[in-house]
């Protein structure tokens, strides 16, 4: 499943695609179809995410009506697309012209110079400012946005017996951080992953929230995720560059059996939450 620098990264790219344009809207597979009728033709406002989801304002595309069926002017935001990608969907940028694959295309959007498609989303539903206000209230802060409180999550991490890296992955408790980036920053702070959340100490969270909010700026910014700091990059410690689909230099994540960078002891890895969990049993031991 993406992780929130992915939707950050497309957010920022349909912005500056389509924001202030109005914009071409379909369905080709249909099963968005009577929303994407009545945004047609609509302005794109703006693209914002919040954690792993991603709303996309279509300003006044769709006015109210009073009792009589007259038009209103509402003059707030949306209605929204919202948009989950969940673990299979994609959205990808294509050439403007005919559509291919129309049978698993959920959503494309377009105008004369850009086209961005959308296929095998976990959500892709169309909502009012009311729904897309309760979305957000829901949520956990996070690090990728400069409104974030990481008050608001110590509160819930401070509480808590479940494990770190248990909270890590829930959304309500830090949006947008996925399995990549719990197994890296724990590693980073030197944190086991079982510590549980009323053990850790506030100044231990600090750090953790610190981390994601530099490194995650990283990979909206590369489209990559790269933890490794300067000295065991490839080029300092003389190994091979990493090659994995999911992107750059990392210490942990699907490094199971491999040496740690750092100690030179077998990094683990064991499913905890239908997720694969990767540590270091010697730089992050129980405490």
């Amino acid at each position: 499943m993406p992780e929130g620098h992915v939707i950050h990264r497309l957010a920022g790219e349909l912005a500056m695609a389509f924001a202030g344009r109005a914009v071409r809207v379909t369905s080709p597979q249909g099963r968005f179809a009577d929303a994407a009728a009545l945004l047609d033709g609509g302005t794109f406002r703006a693209a914002e995410a919040f954690g792993k989801h991603l709303l996309i304002d279509f300003g006044t595309a769709l006015p109210e009506q009073d009792a009589e069926g007259r038009g209103l002017d509402r003059g707030g935001p949306g209605p929204f697309v919202h948009i989950h990608l969940g673990l299979i969907g994609k959205l990808r940028w294509v050439r403007p012209g005919p559509v291919e694959g129309a049978d698993t295309l959920r959503l494309r959007i377009e105008t004369d110079l850009h086209a961005a498609e959308l296929r095998g989303p976990q959500t892709c539903a169309l909502i009012g400012p009311d729904e897309a206000a309760a979305l957000i209230e829901g949520l956990g802060p996070d690090p990728l946005r400069a409104d974030a409180d990481p008050a608001r999550a110590w509160q819930r991490v401070h509480r808590s017996g479940r494990s770190i890296a248990s909270l890590l992955m829930d959304q309500r408790v830090a949006a947008g951080v996925g399995n990549i980036y719990r197994a890296e920053v724990l590693y980073r702070q030197r944190i086991h992953p079982d510590t549980p959340g009323n053990v850790l100490s506030a100044r231990a969270w600090q750090r953790i929230w610190s981390d994601l909010v530099e490194l995650m700026p990283l990979g909206v910014r590369h489209g990559r995720i790269d933890t490794v700091r300067p000295e065991h990059l490839p080029e300092a410690m003389g190994r091979a560059p990493r090659v994995d689909p999911h992107g750059g230099e990392v210490y942990v994540y699907r490094r199971a059996g491999l040496p740690c960078l750092v100690c030179g002891r077998e990094v683990r890895v064991r499913e905890f939450e239908g997720r694969n969990l990767y540590w270091c049993p010697r730089c992050q031991r129980r405490r």
